[in-house]
């Protein structure tokens, strides 16, 4: 039996809103990008709340916190990869702020959730 219902946790939530925005932003990138940062930022984002769901159906607290490590390691990467995508031009400092915040939120939630667990 599941101990949590991801679809109730709000790092989920929160990870499905990201990946949302991803798309939305990656919408705007050269298409030359397709295969490049586009993709690999959207992987990121799907990773996310994914791997929150994922960690949902495993049987003990010690291997969700593995999927909450991935999770948390996918957040980071995305993060970096948002940096690239505003030091490149593809995006204006207000969007870049306001993503930046959104993750940062996003990765001390799960850090915060993944020491919860015992």
């Amino acid at each position: 039996m599941m101990k949590h219902n991801f679809r109730k946790l709000n790092i989920w939530k929160d990870g499905i809103t990201i990946t949302k925005e991803t798309y939305s932003m990656t919408r705007l990138f050269p298409k030359e990008e397709r295969f490049g940062l586009t993709s690999q930022i959207q992987r990121c984002a799907v990773s996310i709340p994914s791997n929150i769901a994922e960690g949902t159906s495993r049987s003990s607290d010690k291997h969700f916190k593995q999927y909450l490590e991935t999770s948390l390691g996918s957040a980071f990467e995305w993060e970096t990869q948002l940096i690239i995508a505003f030091e490149v031009g593809y995006i204006s400092e207000e969007t870049f702020k306001h993503l930046e915040n959104k993750i940062q939120h996003i990765q001390n939630q799960i850090i915060r959730f993944t020491n919860s667990l015992t």
